[in-house]
């Protein structure tokens, strides 16, 4: 249970922050994983030609080296689809590319320490919960990714899914943008904008397609 937060104690916890107007409202996730036999490079592209203007790369498996590999070969590709690109986790690769901004979990280093030596990244935070949403926000986060909102097998490590309810809840709480993640498909994404989400991170509705352009356009029509 969440102790009841005064209105003062809210307050002071945004007092600080000017929201971050945020140009997209479909942050692509990547994951090798969905992907298979596929190209993440080709199927990128194919989304962003699909409208996507930002993505989130995030493949914890890889290596410093081949990681960062990767990063410079996406930067290229986001800057020639006019698209934003963040590193997760790693903020040293974020800089090393010219990233334009990073995405931190639970156990990251805090967005506050990252704002002291790379002021001008955004910053997104992972939570998984009001509790986690008011400290990411508290610590500076310009945007929240909120799941899972959801039933899928990529977030079913942090339990059961979080539903409508603490959505709305968590979007009515904070100042800052909040981005619903897992399980959101065409089906559900009128929900999940009617409970105040900003938009929506994306991994296997878009990667986990035949055809990752046409899937990719389709939740651009629904979310006009």
């Amino acid at each position: 249970m969440i102790a009841t937060e005064t209105k003062r104690e809210k307050e002071k916890r945004t007092m600080h922050y000017q929201p971050l107007e945020l140009d997209f409202n479909l942050y692509l996730v990547t994951d090798r994983a969905v992907l298979g036999d596929r190209d993440m490079l080709r199927a990128v592209e194919d989304a962003l030609k699909g409208g996507v203007r930002a993505v989130q790369l995030r493949e914890k498996t890889m290596g410093t080296r081949e990681l960062l590999r990767l990063a410079y070969e996406m930067r290229e590709l986001t800057l020639k689809h006019d698209a934003r690109l963040f590193i997760n986790d790693r903020v040293d690769i974020a800089v090393a590319v010219d990233a334009d901004g990073v995405h931190l979990g639970q156990r990251s280093i805090p967005p506050y320490a990252v704002r002291r030596f790379a002021g001008r990244l955004i910053i997104g935070v992972s939570a998984h919960s009001l509790a986690e949403a008011r400290k990411a926000e508290a610590d500076g986060a310009d945007f929240i990714t909120l799941g899972p909102v959801f039933h899928t097998p990529s977030k079913a490590k942090y339990g059961e899914p979080l539903g409508l309810g603490t959505l709305k809840e968590v979007v009515e709480d904070v100042s800052v943008p909040v981005f619903a993640i897992g399980g959101i498909g065409p089906e559900n994404l009128k929900e999940v904008l009617d409970a105040g989400a900003h938009g929506v991170a994306l991994i296997s509705g878009i990667l986990g397609a035949k055809d990752i352009k046409g899937a990719t356009l389709k939740f651009f029509r629904l979310l006009k």
